[in-house]
């Protein structure tokens, strides 16, 4: 079994909101090395775990091969409808939008700046990898992407050397954000390289636009009383979640002098939370990396 341990984040908040039970299913869409799924199947659900990675896929596969209510499909979870197709609507959808920590910290994968390896980047086994997205874009796009993605306030200079050296190693691109970026501008709290590694990283592996594509399907993967829930570590993520959820749940825009409602601006979800979930003291002291997740979570109500 390939090793692919991972602290799962807000696990029981995320459990407690989707209430898993007997003859329910639920997919969690990004399934990494199944800590989630774990804990739906352990109170009785059915279980779609959907994954584009495939080491992922195999350690998940074999944690939960004794689990007779779990199957597990290779996909994005941005292609939901189509990879989930026989099973919809269900009763609840999960996605986690972080990076699994093998996939950072294996120097192979290509996420790490403090790691030696392949610029690689991707999730899954296809498409483009960061060093050939920094080649084939031109330096226009590059900064688009590191202001956008990375809110990188040096993306300019950071885009026009990566275009000058072109990096395929994680070392070497470190490099040149700090050759880019001067010194006495370094972040004091993380380092200088990590909103450029952040931004190339969405973008290769087109994390906003499967974002994009799982919110609009969601009135078409929910069953009446269905749930779905976000886990977002990003401000533009957690951003898209809270303002399409708002659209969901919809409201009334007549003026206010109408005695009755006349516009039909009741939507079709409700919010299950009303402020953004976020981890416990005790969760962030055992898994820093949790510190900026952020759980929303609608129902479908009609």
């Amino acid at each position: 079994m390939a090793d692919f341990g991972h602290q799962t984040v807000l696990l029981h908040e995320t459990v407690d909101v989707l209430q898993p039970g007997a003859g329910k299913v639920i997919i969690d869409g990004t399934l990494g090395g199944g800590g989630h799924s774990a804990a739906l199947l352990a109170r009785g659900a059915s279980v779609l775990g959907v994954d584009r990675d495939p080491v992922a896929l195999e350690a998940a596969r074999a944690r939960l091969s004794g689990s007779p209510g779990f199957q597990a499909r290779q996909g994005n979870f941005g292609e939901l409808l189509r990879v989930a197709a026989d099973l919809l609507p269900v009763d609840g959808v999960l996605v986690d939008l972080g990076v699994s920590s093998p996939q950072l910290d294996v120097a192979e994968r290509g996420f790490s700046f403090q790691k030696e390896g392949p610029l690689d980047m991707r999730m899954g086994d296809t498409g483009r990898t960061a060093a050939e997205f920094i080649a084939e874009e031109d330096e226009a796009e590059l900064v688009r992407v590191l202001r956008e993605y990375g809110e990188e306030s040096f993306a300019k200079p950071i885009a026009r050397e990566l275009k000058r050296a072109l990096p395929t190693r994680t070392l070497e691109a470190a490099e040149v954000v700090k050759r880019a970026v001067p010194r006495k501008a370094w972040p004091q709290k993380i380092h200088v390289a990590t909103r450029t590694f952040q931004a190339l990283r969405m973008a290769v592996n087109q994390e906003l636009e499967s974002l994009d594509s799982l919110l609009a399907a969601l009135p078409r993967l929910l069953k009446v009383g269905g749930r779905a829930a976000v886990i977002s570590f990003h401000s533009l993520e957690d951003r898209k979640v809270k303002e399409t959820f708002r659209e969901l749940v919809g409201g009334c825009k007549c003026p206010p002098g109408l005695p009755v409602c006349v516009c039909g601006g009741q939507g079709d979800f409700s919010l299950v939370t009303r402020k953004a979930l976020a981890p416990s003291d005790e969760e962030i002291a055992a898994n820093p990396r949790a510190r900026s997740a952020h759980l929303r979570v609608v129902e479908k109500i009609r």
